[in-house]
């Protein structure tokens, strides 16, 4: 008779099983192909409390279970100033998943919740920098974020029709402000409507955005998710009644860029036009 299992080993056991289609192999999938993790890598595993930290400490914690390569993991909780309640649903939740969290507190809602321009552009960057910061005195040398692929598909559309420039998110990167530092994003390659059906099957309540610039707007009446992101994945979802693997043509056009017929591009930040190499091209690709 197998014995019975406690909630934490029935959610670990999900993820093998069950969403092993949608979840553990992607997962496995973006480490292997984007080379994410080496042997005695320490990582951080970068928690929010929301649903794509969360599930990617789990899925990090069971590559560490049983994968050959030898790494060390840290689940850091950086508290930017939650209120009592998300601060209680971070603990319990990570308590429910069987994830040793370490958390450390910042005032980052105190500074950037009065101001009047790019808030989340602030705070995003305040969050980054205390993550590589505490990581680094903790002796690690790669953060772990949870961006997956549907939030690298929403970029590179919200870039190409708000921002007029074709641009992607990496799925590694060398931090600029702490040499030695990585960032990677082992979700790259998990759809968020895998992610929902995971919780939604657990019945699983993550905090979701927990800053006060949202609360705020909630209590003032307005609808946060009426942004710009939201259109995008609106416009996503009506494509898809017509093109069910919208999402997958764009993951590969990513993959796929073909340099020769743009008219201009960027590399290392500087811009570069075609006509800088178009005098040595004498023939076309045809020939002729």
């Amino acid at each position: 008779m197998n014995r019975s299992l406690d909630p934490c080993q029935l959610i670990e056991r999900s993820i093998i099983k069950k969403y092993r289609k949608t979840l553990w192999n992607p997962f496995i999938a973006a480490v292997k192909r984007y080379d994410l993790i080496q042997a005695g890598d320490r990582i951080a595993v970068c928690i929010s409390g929301g649903k794509d930290s969360m599930l990617l400490a789990k899925l990090m914690q069971e590559l560490h279970r049983h994968s050959e390569v030898p790494f060390d993991l840290h689940f850091l909780v950086m508290d930017p100033g939650y209120n009592e309640m998300n601060r209680k649903k971070i603990e319990d939740n990570a308590a429910l998943l069987c994830i040793p969290i370490t958390i450390f507190e910042t005032d980052i809602f105190d500074a950037t919740s009065n101001l009047s321009s790019n808030p989340c552009y602030l705070c995003a960057r305040m969050r980054r920098g205390h993550l590589y910061r505490m990581a680094r005195e903790l002796g690690c040398n790669k953060i772990a974020l949870g961006h997956h692929m549907s939030d690298v598909i929403e970029t590179t559309v919200m870039a190409m029709f708000y921002g007029a420039q074709l641009q992607g998110m990496m799925p590694k990167l060398h931090s600029q402000n702490f040499p030695g530092m990585e960032l990677i994003r082992p979700l790259y390659c998990i759809l968020e409507k895998d992610i929902l059906a995971w919780c939604s099957y657990h019945q699983l309540d993550f905090i979701r955005c927990a800053c006060r610039f949202t609360e705020q707007s909630e209590a003032e009446g307005k609808e946060q998710s009426a942004g710009k992101r939201r259109e995008v994945k609106n416009l996503i979802l009506s494509l898809k009644k017509t093109n069910p693997d919208i999402e997958k043509s764009i993951f590969s056009a990513l993959h796929s860029v073909w340099i020769d017929t743009f008219p201009g591009f960027k590399q290392e930040g500087h811009a570069h036009s075609f006509l800088e190499q178009y005098g040595e091209k004498k023939r076309e690709p045809d020939g002729s």
